[in-house]
């Protein structure tokens, strides 16, 4: 028998792995990270620069720059974001007046810029300048008749479908993981799974672009969950310029944490908000040091979007307002009949698009995306256009709602009959009668509602950028305002009422109609996505009133609640269910008393597990078991006899192994026996050299006994993100459970199907 001393004589050579080799360690497509790997190996990485700094000055100023690097990568993402904010803010504008007419003075202004540099502008009619034209005046010089309205009635038309085309064209041909909200996928890449390419730069580029042109078309969708999917793949850029980040994928989530923050800031003008959306609504792991980082990264976005000033009113956001007039104890009852419209709203809206969506995916109608935008769009738009509430962008829609009648505002909404006699300061208008122009404006309002509820459904989830916060905001002012002028017009003309006497004289000004839009705008929003925190801190950043916190937490908590009676799903989670992505949601409850013996693999009656034995294998053997099977990895044993776990090798590092091994050492063939202990096994003279891999042994799997309930082993897959947990008895190993067989347990103990969670 020969020792393996003998055969080391030539320098260490089967030793050739003590040092790193590329690619360990990195994740194919759709598999899962193991965050307890990543946290060791980025534990490691510290200690090694800490231990490094200390030898010279040169090494000390590279533990700085490591240690510096997070707050580097914050504020470029930050800067980015809040850039491709302004900018898109900017190009939406112009583009959405575009399809009404153009500037003469210069094209690129959109009508309100071109309005503000002339002097030819009266304040009664400060929409209208001889150097805006609308397209009838410009081509057949009419302003007004029915051959005028026909014409710019079909030029919006194609104005919409030129863009909507241009938008589904370039997410088919160029980027096709650029279509939807992106929240989805975002929440289940800070999981751990891995979705190459849904965070690249053509992503980023095409996703910018388009999202201008279908907000601009007109379509009954926004812009800011999709600005949380441009934020992330800024940091998913950024991050790969730095080793630490771009060799890490537990680290690199850190950074799309902070991102996610970043494009809510942006979205909303809301920086505590982005943060606490981050925390409650995307983020799986979240540290107390990646809020310190999210903080950073949403203010220096919406820094730079202040600076940018894309709405020209020193604000972030096109509908931020300020009331004047406080709330009073009765006016609850209709903010929590606001949170139960928006509950079943949220409800409404989450069961017809899953069907909807369900249908799209399993017929032919998935075959014809292009098809399905132009249908969607010209529909939206022939339907949009006869009503001045649907016709202009949904975000004036909301502004406009929002606002209070102050004695300026020439909207429809405030035509109230004023008494001549009023000597009151500008800013405390009392209740007046509603006008013609507010019973116009409310069945023009409740036809407009009607028309968004429905088209809302069909547009979302289409294969072109579409966010659901604006339209579920639009729902719910639109519901919200008519209340609040139902609750204004009661107030006075039944001012001697038992609930309006105490607080509502004649004169008085009790009933603010903005602060109601504001309300059921909250509601509809979390009925849909179930938040509540960061929506409420959200929705007073918008408005800049810590007195209106009240309100909006009764109707944000209210609508919740009717919500998960009919259901525990917000949007974004059916959608994951939906796609079938392996997302192991930390709200869900595993109540089953089933244990770890009736979940793992094998089961009864199924082939044995495939593992490696220590030191018994050749090189053949392992290529052999890797070629015939497609498990990520193999527990290894002692031996076939007795299967005492030494540890767990990755399926990938194996290949990766192997393959360099072969590459660059030498006597390394087929028949050489691979071996996973410290010391090699005695072999017979004139056998090949052994392969040693002890490297990529990870010795400390996790593991479970056979009888350890699945509540637990459920938790322990939601609480450290594992992506597999091995099955013992009395250190023998009996089986293995991956994540998605915790996930197929988890869907037949609620009674759907088990392949419903396979990624395809």
């Amino acid at each position: 028998m020969v020792n393996a001393g003998d055969m080391n004589g030539s320098g260490n050579l089967m030793d050739f792995l003590d040092e790193p080799f590329p690619d360990v360690g990195t994740y194919e497509d759709f598999h899962t990270i193991d965050w307890l790997r990543e946290k060791s190996r980025d534990t490691d990485r510290h200690r090694k620069i800490t231990n490094k700094s200390k030898e010279s000055i040169w090494e000390f100023i590279k533990s700085l720059l490591d240690a510096w690097s997070g707050w580097v990568v914050m504020l470029l993402i930050g800067l980015l974001a809040g850039t491709l904010a302004g900018v898109i803010d900017l190009a939406v504008d112009w583009m959405t007046d575009l399809k009404e007419g153009v500037c003469l003075s210069a094209f690129w202004y959109s009508h309100e810029q071109c309005c503000w540099t002339s002097n030819e502008t009266t304040f009664d009619d400060r929409d209208k300048c001889p150097q805006w034209q609308k397209w009838s005046e410009l081509l057949v010089n009419q302003s007004e008749g029915a051959s005028a309205y026909i014409l710019n009635y079909f030029l919006y038309i194609m104005w919409a479908l030129c863009f909507a085309f241009l938008a589904v064209s370039l997410v088919r041909v160029f980027a096709p993981y650029a279509c939807g909200s992106g929240i989805p996928e975002i929440k289940t890449i800070l999981s751990g799974f891995i979705i190459r390419g849904y965070l690249g730069k053509w992503t980023l580029l095409i996703k910018t672009v388009t999202l201008v042109l279908v907000v601009s078309s007109g379509l009954s969708l926004g812009k800011e969950g999709p600005l949380v999917h441009v934020a992330c793949c800024c940091g998913n850029f950024f991050s790969s310029l730095f080793s630490k980040y771009s060799k890490n994928e537990g680290k690199r989530r850190e950074v799309l944490s902070a991102a996610a923050a970043a494009g809510v800031s942006v979205a909303f003008g809301a920086p505590i908000g982005g943060v606490l959306f981050s925390l409650e609504e995307v983020s799986y792991y979240f540290p107390l040091k990646t809020l310190w980082r999210s903080f950073f990264a949403a203010l220096v976005a919406a820094f730079t979007l202040r600076s940018i000033n894309p709405f020209g009113n020193s604000r972030l956001v096109l509908f931020y307002v300020e009331y004047h007039t406080p709330w009073y104890m009765a006016e609850l009852f209709p903010f929590i009949l606001l949170g139960v419209f928006g509950g079943l709203w949220g409800t409404l809206f989450i069961r017809c698009n899953i069907a909807w969506c369900r249908r799209r995916k399993t017929t032919r109608l998935g075959k014809y995306p292009v098809l399905e935008v132009i249908v969607i769009t010209a529909i939206t738009a022939v339907i949009a256009y006869p009503n001045p509430y649907t016709r202009r962008s949904t975000s004036e829609l909301i502004s406009e709602l929002f606002n209070d009648c102050g004695a300026l505002e020439s909207s429809q909404l405030c035509d109230y009959i004023n008494d001549p006699n009023m000597t009151r300061p500008v800013d405390d208008i009392p209740d007046r009668p509603a006008g013609p122009g507010v019973y116009t404006a409310m069945w023009q309002l409740a036809l407009a509602l009607v028309f968004k509820i429905v088209i809302t459904i069909f547009t979302f989830g289409m294969k072109i950028p579409s966010g659901l916060f604006i339209p579920s905001m639009a729902v719910g002012a639109m519901a919200g305002r008519m209340v609040g002028i139902g609750v204004e017009q009661l107030a006075y003309h039944h001012h001697d009422w038992i609930i309006f006497r105490n607080w509502c004289r004649p004169g008085a000004d009790c009933v603010t109609p903005g602060l109601y839009a504001m309300v059921g705008a909250a509601a509809c929003l979390g009925g849909v996505t179930r938040m509540t925190v960061s929506l409420v801190v959200i929705m007073f950043e918008l408005t800049g009133g810590l007195e209106y916190i009240v309100p909006l937490m009764a109707a944000a908590v209210t609508s919740k609640w009717v919500a998960d009676a009919f259901g525990k799903e917000g949007i974004y989670e059916a959608h994951i269910h939906l796609n079938g992505y392996p997302f192991l949601d930390v709200k869900d409850e595993f109540t089953h008393r089933t244990l770890a013996t009736d979940v793992m693999r094998p089961r009864r009656g199924e082939a044995p597990l495939s593992v490696l034995t220590q030191d018994s294998m050749t090189v053949e053997d392992v290529e052999t078991l890797i070629k015939e099977t497609d498990y990520n990895g193999f527990p290894v044993v002692v031996s076939k006899d007795s299967e005492r776990l030494i540890g767990f090798a990755q399926r990938r590092e194996l290949i990766l192994a192997i393959k360099n091994a072969r590459q660059r050492q030498d006597g390394v063939v087929s028949n050489s026996i691979v071996y996973f202990t410290e010391d090699p096994p005695e072999l017979p003279p004139n056998s090949p050299h052994p392969l040693k891999l002890r490297r990529i042994l990870n010795l400390s799997p996790f593991t479970v006994t056979d009888h350890t309930p699945m509540e637990t082993v459920v938790d322990i897959f939601r609480k450290l993100g594992l992506r597999q947990c091995l099955v013992t008895r009395s250190g023998r190993l009996l089986g293995i459970i991956t994540k998605k067989d915790v996930l197929r347990h988890m869907a037949q103990m609620a009674n759907q199907d088990p392949e419903s969670i396979m990624f395809n």
